[in-house]
């Protein structure tokens, strides 16, 4: 059973997201926050699976709110929504620890379907299209720090060619093919990889390869 918060200032918005989910049977939404604050407060008391926070609300926004929420160290994943995919909002709500991003006009089949793969552990959105909106958005790059090139010390020759595949945005098939592995090889790399950098999931590990100069952008 996946548990859910949904994060949203308006309250008809909330209503209609709480209706869709509770339509399906694995989803439970145990708690509803029209404000930043608010969403923070019941993560840490309900502790839910996933966070839906919209991005843009009065007072402590998405951003700051999913930022605060990564700080408690919980379980609790975030996906963010926002207007445009290409939208610096989203840029910032990634940096802050959100799992991902939709759009807010998604079809409902792709919110249900993305607070299942937040819950499951994987990222909603492709490493490609995290790699553009870092390059749109490079000049706000905030440098690597000492404890991320610690962390890049201790990856291997190889662990580093694969996490820098993943920066480019290949998929796990594509790093087999060109770096001749195993897809199964690819998987387990990419397994031992995030908790050595410290990233929950793919997109965080592209945001780490972009701070510590493995990658640049374009």
């Amino acid at each position: 059973m996946t548990t859910i918060l949904i994060v949203d200032d308006q309250a008809l918005q909330r209503m209609g997201f709480s209706m869709l989910m509770e339509q399906h049977p694995d989803i439970t939404v145990i708690g509803e926050a029209g404000v930043g604050a608010e969403a923070v407060r019941l993560t840490a008391e309900l502790r839910p699976d996933v966070v839906l926070m919209d991005v843009r609300m009065p007072g402590m926004d998405g951003i700051e709110a999913t930022r605060r929420i990564m700080d408690l160290g919980g379980r609790s994943r975030v996906l963010v929504l926002t207007t445009f995919d290409l939208d610096e909002y989203a840029y910032e709500a990634l940096r802050a620890g959100a799992s991902g991003f939709l759009l807010k006009d998604a079809l409902p089949e792709e919110l249900v379907a993305g607070v299942r793969a937040v819950a499951a552990g994987d990222a909603v959105i492709s490493p490609g299209l995290t790699r553009k909106l870092i390059d749109t958005f490079s000049d706000r790059l905030p440098g690597h720090s000492p404890q991320q090139q610690q962390r890049l010390a201790h990856l291997s020759d190889r662990e580093r060619e694969v996490l820098t595949a993943i920066a480019t945005g290949w998929t796990n098939g594509e790093i087999a093919e060109r770096l001749h592995l195993a897809e199964s090889t690819v998987k387990s790399h990419i397994t031992r990889i995030l908790p050595k950098i410290g990233a929950r999931d793919r997109v965080q590990a592209v945001i780490f390869a972009y701070d510590t100069g493995l990658v640049r952008p374009a």
